[in-house]
């Protein structure tokens, strides 16, 4: 696809050199890239959508890669990627080998910092703006944040430290659904629309500077001036949190008016002080599917343009989640469903309708989540916190403290455990396992099959202790019919080799021990529901073979198969470990990905094979 004005932007300074008039063209040639590009792909398209004319303001006012631009989760980064001459290779988005769907420095000078999580930016590009002072120089620091990720609490830590400082340094609150800050009438509109013109700040800085002249009183009567402008201000305007945090607050301004937003953004440049700009714009803009129905076109698999996205998605491990949790909280009114920010995504759409006063959404907060769920269970309720399991890393202190040391019964419902595929290194479900296993009083389970989750949820109820149920993204694998089994572990076939593996690579198993047999391979298969801790039961069972391959989709190192490699006996000749080994799982399909590191049937199918 050819754009007469986009393809010749090589680096944020032919954005520069674009004189104004051609500037909506430029917009246009961006939603058309981006559209035709997140159809093919799949990704992030209402946020970008939302902001193509911000990020070509930012890049008209600011020096990249010299000021750095830091876009919190990064999920909305893709129109700075054209604009830094990504363009060529935008077409491989998200695909293996191909260019991130997020910030990536190892991409290019111009993205500063990873990102792939929420509310990190602003302590971040607090610790680069500091950095950049230790080492001698004034460049500009600015961290682009959504609404949204105003609901996590490291947002308020790194705004508390940056209050202290009394040098520039730039938040931009991207505001596409709900209002930060209240203004009120007439006269607040009109004092926005001052406080956001060049001459008043220069008149200002100079009124300023003439009294602090005046010999004794000068400094004193400018300070008076200040404050009293200030409780004017704060009458009128009813103040707000980042005034008070000692941010100089301009807003809201539109975040579709690139001669507003260059404006505000010099003028930002020049301050001495925190700035925060607020600015509204629309998620989905130009798209008019994705305009009206953002939520549904915030991360999207590949679609046509012409008829939308296709919303009949097929069956799922968060559907059978959510509707399991339904009729739970229908037979125990004492069930209820914590999310943080994931309702949808995790299948609890419905039961935040059915039952609101049981249902409770802490915004972008595990840690939070996972307190508040120890709170309640404390007092004989019964919470489920459905998280991914690349987010449930964000609470691993309150697992800890707040749950395990009080052996509390939390239940931990953990989506997308496992290789998810297309969004990297930052998404991948491969730690959980690990870590949970480290923590005393958890147990943990990885159910293959629907009916296997299902029972597990059902039975979770009853519990006195914390657990944790991990299934992964999609749909079941074949073989429920022949393999689904409600056991703590399962012994299929038999013969002196046994392969031992738990969730959805059990089917992957499976299948491969099936073609063996018929090879006249005697291959068993150890299929664990609980996967941690193991019974003694389970650990006799292994060593009786001569023999063991553990299939494992998840790190290795303080894995489960290393766990359970560190309990066999001397009767156990080998003991082979086949899983994710000291790297982070790139962007690739998550069939090529599982076939990369040996957990695919086809794979294990030739390991096996090759060595017996």
């Amino acid at each position: 696809m050819e754009f007469e004005i986009l393809s010749k932007i090589k680096s944020p300074k032919d954005v520069k050199a674009l004189s104004k008039e051609l500037l909506p063209r430029l917009c246009g040639e961006i939603r058309e890239c981006l559209i035709n590009t997140v159809s093919k792909n799949g990704g992030h398209l209402a946020s970008n959508l939302g902001t193509v004319e911000l990020t070509v303001a930012l890049h008209r006012v600011f020096n990249s890669p010299n000021d750095s631009i830091i876009f919190d989760v990064g999920h909305q980064s893709y129109t700075h990627k054209l604009l830094t001459g990504r363009l060529d290779s935008f077409d491989t988005l998200r695909t293996e080998g191909g260019i991130s769907g997020f910030m990536r420095p190892q991409e290019s000078a111009h993205d500063p910092f990873v990102t792939g999580h929420s509310s990190n930016s602003i302590s971040a590009a607090y610790g680069i703006y500091r950095a950049n002072l230790l080492n001698g120089n004034n460049n500009c620091v600015v961290s682009v944040v959504g609404d949204g990720a105003f609901t996590g609490g490291l947002i308020y830590e790194g705004l508390n430290n940056v209050s202290a400082n009394k040098g520039n340094f730039i938040v931009i609150l991207n505001d596409n659904k709900m209002s930060i800050s209240r203004n009120v009438g007439a006269l607040a509109r009109y004092f926005t629309v001052i406080r956001s013109k060049s001459s008043y700040h220069s008149l200002k800085r100079k009124v300023r500077k003439g009294l602090e002249k005046i010999p004794f009183v000068g400094k004193k009567i400018a300070d008076t001036i200040l404050n009293s402008k200030t409780l004017l201000k704060n009458a009128i305007y009813h103040s707000n949190i980042f005034e008070s945090l000692g941010f100089e607050y301009y807003g809201p301004i539109d975040g579709h008016n690139i001669a507003d937003l260059e404006n505000i953004f010099r003028i930002a440049k020049n301050e001495n002080k925190p700035v925060l700009i607020h600015i509204i714009t629309v998620k989905g803009k130009g798209y008019h599917y994705a305009e009206k129905d953002p939520k549904n076109y915030h991360g999207v698999s590949a679609f046509d343009i012409e008829e939308g996205v296709n919303k009949n998605s097929a069956n799922s491990y968060s559907e059978v989640f959510g509707s399991t949790m339904l009729s739970l909280a229908e037979r125990d009114d004492k069930v209820c469903a914590i999310t943080a920010a994931m309702a949808e995504g995790t299948g609890l759409s419905e039961f935040s309708r059915k039952f609101s006063n049981r249902f409770f959404d802490v915004g972008i907060a595990e840690a939070h989540a996972m307190t508040f769920s120890a709170g309640l269970a404390s007092k004989g309720v019964k919470p489920y916190f459905a998280v991914y399991s690349s987010f449930l890393q964000r609470s691993f202190d309150q697992l800890v403290h707040d749950v395990a040391i009080s052996a509390l019964p939390v239940k931990i419902c953990i989506d997308r455990a496992g290789i998810v595929g297309e969004d990297g290194e930052s998404h991948q479900g491969v730690f959980d396992a690990a870590f949970l296993s480290e923590i005393p009083s958890f147990r943990i389970f990885s159910p293959c099959y629907y009916s296997e989750l299902k029972y597990l949820l059902e039975k979770s109820a009853e519990f006195d202790f914390p657990c944790a149920i991990r299934y992964p993204r999609g749909a079941e694998p074949m073989g429920a019919e022949k393999y689904a089994d409600n056991s703590e572990f399962t012994v299929y076939g038999s013969g002196k080799i046994v392969i031992v593996s738990y969730g959805r690579i059990s089917a992957n198993v499976l299948s491969a021990v099936e073609r063996l047999e018929k090879e006249g391979v005697a291959c068993a298969v150890i299929k664990l529901n609980q996967i941690y801790p193991f019974s003694e039961e389970l650990i006799d069972t292994v060593n009786k073979f001569e023999k063991v391959y553990f299939f494992e989709e998840g790190i290795k190192s303080g894995g489960i198969a290393e766990h359970l490699s560190s309990r066999i006996k001397n009767s156990v000749k080998q003991f082979n470990i086949y899983a994710i080994d000291d790297t982070f799982v790139p962007s690739a399909k998550v069939a090529s990905a599982l076939k990369k590191y040996k957990l695919d049937e086809e794979s294990i199918y030739n390991i096996i094979k090759g060595e017996n």
